[in-house]
């Protein structure tokens, strides 16, 4: 089985446009015989009045709610269009955002029955005034929401895994997603910002919590290759220590081009299987 777990389509606003179709395509000729489409899937509704990071990145983040069933649909025509190829699974990749549990809950009942493997991941999270920045938009932004812990990225990576634990500990119902998205993705920008490139012991000790309940829950990680791609990144999500911790306890690690252009499909493979459980 070879799986690429985590992908985008033309109806990704911040995506390249490419066909899921060809991405598809694509994904067969390199030998896949999974492939999961994830798009973003919308937010809340109010979340922009708790947001203070750049309008457009937010504007541009995901789904509109009016294009769920669109998507679904398209999900819908490429399982058919390939049944004979790869097996294809539709999901969403969804946002946790904390006091927004409820929402997220409601949109997985409402599209759970629908979809068949679904992401959650952390993109936003509070910074200054408490009030929500992104994590992977720009490090304008990075810097503005999350600027006076530059200095110490020890003590901001604990307030992001302190949010990737209430991500894990969150009750979204039924259709609670069985993966987690992209473990590292606040270091996005540590070259740019000279952050260390190792976790801390303080660090290192919320993600062995984390890991030791994301294996008591039966759950998954994102094998995200996406960070290889990122000029101040230039690592994979979750890195390899996250990855030794997790292979310690036997969780699952799928992997994840995280594409959103058809060149991206499949993308450092080769690296997962030096790691493959």
């Amino acid at each position: 089985m070879k799986i690429e777990g985590h992908s985008h389509t033309e109806l990704c606003p911040h995506g390249s446009g490419d066909s899921v179709e060809k991405m598809i395509m694509k994904a067969i000729k390199l030998g896949f015989t999974d492939y999961c489409i994830t798009e973003h899937a919308p937010l809340p509704q109010e979340f922009n009045k708790c947001f203070a990071g750049n309008l457009i990145g937010l504007k541009t983040a995901s789904l509109r709610s009016d294009q769920v069933d669109e998507y679904l649909k398209l999900g819908q025509d490429m399982q058919e269009k390939f049944a004979n190829q790869i097996n294809i699974s539709v999901g969403f990749e969804v946002d946790y955002l904390q006091g927004f549990e409820t929402e997220i809950k409601q949109f997985l009942d409402e599209v759970g029955p629908y979809t068949d493997q679904n992401i959650l991941s952390l993109h936003y999270m509070p910074g200054i005034e408490q009030k929500f920045y992104g994590i992977d938009y720009d490090t304008l932004e990075f810097a503005t929401g999350f600027g006076p812990w530059l200095d110490e990225p020890d003590i901001l990576y604990g307030k992001y895994f302190a949010q990737i634990k209430r991500l894990v500990d969150a009750d979204l119902g039924e259709y609670t997603p069985k993966r987690i998205g992209h473990m590292s993705l606040i270091k996005k920008y540590q070259d740019y910002f000279n952050f260390p490139s190792k976790w801390d012991s303080e660090n290192i000790k919320q993600i062995k919590e984390i890991l030791d309940e994301l294996k008591e829950q039966g759950r998954e990680l994102d094998f995200n290759t996406a960070g290889l791609r990122k000029p101040y990144c230039n690592d994979f999500y979750p890195g390899k220590r996250i990855v030794e911790l997790a292979q310690e306890r036997d969780i699952p690690l799928v992997f994840g081009s995280d594409a959103h252009s058809l060149e991206e499909v499949g993308a450092a493979w080769h690296l997962y299987e030096d790691y493959e459980n």
